[in-house]
């Protein structure tokens, strides 16, 4: 599939007083991204109701290289780069890109499914499984194994 990405249109209320991207919007507008790649695949919150099941984050963590200031051009993408064959764990890669292609930041991670009734770890069925299957998959993509404890 080729690369999911969505341009960014930065708010007065996005900056903080350094006159940059404030670092707790970079993870709200990668949560909004890949919802967004979700829900266009038919992944919508309605499904998630009737799946009673939803996304679950383990870890969150982003890598600033550059600043992101008000006036800037920005685009987002997210691409899948790590999962079990089953996607019953997962890794997304969101990447921030400045006009001239310059990475300012890489926010990485990594997922689950819950079940919404029970409140435990969940395994996907076959509609998430076709949907994560076509996901935009990074040129670092790898299969992973669990090991068991």
């Amino acid at each position: 599939m080729s690369v999911f990405s969505v341009p960014l249109s930065i708010r007065w209320s996005d900056i903080d007083a350094n006159r940059h991207l404030r670092h707790s919007v970079y993870y709200d507008f990668a949560a909004a991204a890949r919802m967004q790649l979700l829900s266009e695949r038919g992944l919508t919150t309605q499904k998630f109701e009737e799946f009673a099941i939803g996304p679950i984050l383990f870890r969150e963590e982003a890598v600033f290289r550059r600043e992101i200031r008000l006036e800037d051009k920005i685009m987002l993408t997210v691409e899948l780069y790590k999962s079990t064959p089953d996607f019953s764990r997962w890794s997304l890669r969101h990447t921030f890109l400045k006009e001239d292609d310059a990475l300012a930041t890489t926010l990485s991670i990594d997922g689950s499914w819950i079940d919404l009734n029970l409140r435990k770890l969940a395994q996907p069925n076959e509609f998430i499984k076709n949907v994560f299957a076509a996901f935009p998959k990074s040129t670092d993509f790898q299969w992973i194994e669990l090991t068991k404890k």
